[in-house]
Order: structure tokens, then sequence, then C-alpha cells
């Protein structure tokens, strides 16, 4: 292996530690940033997801909530349950946890999440606002994996990048947010018709697919870095992401491993998030509250 690890849970560590500065301030200002999960039905594939929030939330100095709802639930039943945590002060932050059952379609809940409120970033008005550089409220892995970028020693300004993925909450806002770096950025998706062409001659690798194994060494420039977005479950059971780690860990100059790379990463912009949406809430409600002079 001649690639450099990026160690996802040091930059998250860092991360978090100023993250719990801020929450103990807002808490001596009277608001302990509070954050409502949101599940419905079997919780089996989520359970993991949550409890890993869960634990970064108590380290982070953040009040953690987590409410599941019974399969049967109606979509106007839940947007409701939704309206309400968004009208409560208490309630600084809510997240979507998926997978939703198909009556239930996941889009409907991001948008009736108060933008104020939209920790994940998911909000149309959220992702919208990355085209303008806005990053108030991002969404959090494709923040989380900017700023793994960001932690080494290259030059943001004219950094050739290849993203591969064009999802609407990982890949497209990853483009938009290294444009907004100065970078130059080439898109790659299921129609583009040679991926290791673009991917060969970028400085910087971004992957965000879904299919274990679909980048390999021989699609990277000698030292570009490799920010493997990925993950996916072998059937020995094993967490993978989307890059052949062995083969890209021989050509690549940094390269995050799946797990323990971007993951954590995306928990800490989350809790990054919940602090600063609430004290957004809190600056909005002074604000609209206070006494006329």
């Amino acid at each position: 292996m001649t690639a450099t690890l990026i160690d996802g849970k040091a930059i998250a560590a860092r991360m978090r530690a100023d993250v719990r500065a801020e929450a103990e301030a807002l808490a001596a200002a009277g608001w302990v940033p509070k954050l409502i999960s949101i599940s419905v039905g079997d919780v089996a594939a989520a359970e993991l997801y949550v409890r890993n929030q869960q634990r970064q939330a108590e380290a982070a100095g953040v009040a953690f909530e987590s409410r599941n709802y019974p399969e049967t639930i109606s979509l106007e039943q839940l947007t409701g349950v939704i309206a309400g945590l968004n009208a409560d002060p208490r309630v600084n932050g809510i997240i979507i946890q998926r997978p939703l059952p198909g009556h239930i379609p996941v889009k409907a809940l991001q948008k009736a999440v108060h933008p104020l409120k939209d920790v994940e970033g998911m909000h149309p008005a959220s992702i919208g606002n990355i085209v303008y550089n806005d990053l108030t409220l991002g969404p959090c892995t494709a923040v989380a994996a900017v700023e793994i970028l960001k932690t080494l020693p290259l030059k943001m300004e004219g950094l050739d990048v290849c993203v591969i993925g064009h999802s609407e909450i990982v890949g497209k806002p990853i483009a938009f947010l290294m444009m907004g770096l100065g970078a130059t950025v080439t898109v790659c998706h299921h129609m583009t018709r040679q991926v290791a062409l673009h991917s060969r001659a970028a400085d910087a690798v971004f992957v965000a697919v879904g299919k274990p194994g679909l980048v390999t060494g021989a699609m990277l420039k000698p030292g570009a870095a490799l920010i493997d977005i990925g993950i996916n479950r072998t059937a020995e059971g094993r967490v993978v992401g989307d890059a052949d780690f062995d083969s890209c860990a021989q050509v690549a100059g940094w390269i995050t491993p799946v797990p323990g790379g971007v993951g954590p990463v995306t928990v800490a912009i989350l809790m990054k998030n919940a602090v600063l949406a609430t004290r957004m809430q809190m600056d909005h409600y002074r604000a609209a509250f206070a006494a006329a002079v």
C-alpha cells in the first residue's frame, strides 16, 4: 500500500470538540440543542445508524430522542407530526431515518421539515442554496466528503476533480461545493461512456454509486486523492465501499477506508448542523419576540 489512509474518525473527533464547545455555550444561554429522529415500521435496517447518531450526539452535548411510528401511519399523519415538531421551540433538528414504507415518499417528508430544522440538509431549499455557495445547512454526506478533501495538502483552486455518481443529495452537491472552492469538476454517471477516461485525469476522485469494486487502481492518476462514499454489504457480511481498496491503495496518494472514512465525518457534520440550527433558531426567536424599545 502506497496511499496515505485518511482517518475519518480523527477528523470527526476534532470537529466534535468544536461542536461540543458551541453546544455548551448554547446550553448556558438556555438553548440545549435537541434532535428528534423519526423512523417508521421495522427499524432493524436503521437501528445501527440511530444508535451511532445517539452516541455521537451525547458526545457532542446534543440531546437526542428517537421516535418510531407504526408502519400503518399515513403520510398525512406523519407530516402532521413533523408540523408539530417544526412549531416546537424545544426541538432544533429533525432526522428522517431510511428506509421508509413504500407509501411514504422520503422527499415528501424532507420537504415537510422546516429549513431551519433541516439538520440533514435535505430540504429543497438547503440543496438549492449550494448553487449560491451557501452552506448554512448543507447535505451532511456531501459536505463531509468535501471537508475531508480540504484536510489534504492540495490546492483547491484549479484542482481537477471527478465525481462518480450524480445523486441529488451526494454527487451533485459535491460538484457544486467543489466548484465553489475553485475546482474544475467532471461529473460521471450511468450514461457516461468512459468513466476511467475522466477519473484518470483527476487530482481527486469522489465515488458515491453503491456498487462495490466499481473504481479500481487502473482508473486513478498516480498520487490522486480518492474519497470513497459508498457503503455496501458483501455476501460475507463485510462492509465495503465503491472502490476496490487494495488496487486503489497501490496507486492513490490518499484514500478513505470504508468503514472509518466518510461515515464518522458525516455524523460530525450532522451534529455541527444541529448546533448551527439551534443558534439560528435562538436568533430567530429573539428577533421575532424582542421587546420594542
